[in-house]
């Protein structure tokens, strides 16, 4: 399936850190939330058309995470895509964030172009890979 579901990565600070998460906006800017998003369509449910939804871009924040000591993280969507859904259950249990990130705690749902969606799945990182990329980034910080 095509279907792109965005999550905190296992290295984000919020997740490393024992950071406490107080807010999470899907207000963008004045002009932009993406609560107002509305897919529409027959086969809404399966997402077969993105009617009505917001067009994403690979460095469209998706929303803004704040912490309790101050630090204020924006989540981007890094596809390409239309998005059909954001998780509206965040806003009230933050906490799935860091106790489920990978299930009940995802940040939102993209739906790719098809003809964009293979080189898409072709570019992203196996697991190794990005262990390895976490590997070096350390060992460079260090």
């Amino acid at each position: 399936s095509r279907i792109c579901v965005i999550t905190l990565a296992e290295a984000h600070p919020l997740l490393q850190s024992g950071k406490t998460i107080k807010n999470i906006n899907y207000q963008i800017s004045a002009n932009c939330s993406r609560l107002q998003n509305k897919v529409s369509g027959k086969s809404k449910r399966v997402w077969l058309f993105a009617l009505g939804a917001q067009f994403l871009t690979e460095l469209a924040p998706l929303c803004r995470i704040s912490s309790s000591d101050g630090e204020e993280y924006t989540i981007y969507s890094c596809i390409r895509g239309r998005l059909i859904e954001v998780n509206e259950n965040i806003l009230s249990n933050p906490a799935l964030l860091q106790e489920k990130p990978s299930t009940e705690g995802y940040i939102a749902v993209v739906l790719p172009k098809f003809e964009e969606s293979k080189s898409i799945t072709q570019g992203l990182l196996t697991q190794k890979e990005y262990e390895e990329v976490l590997l070096r980034r350390r060992s460079s910080a260090s």
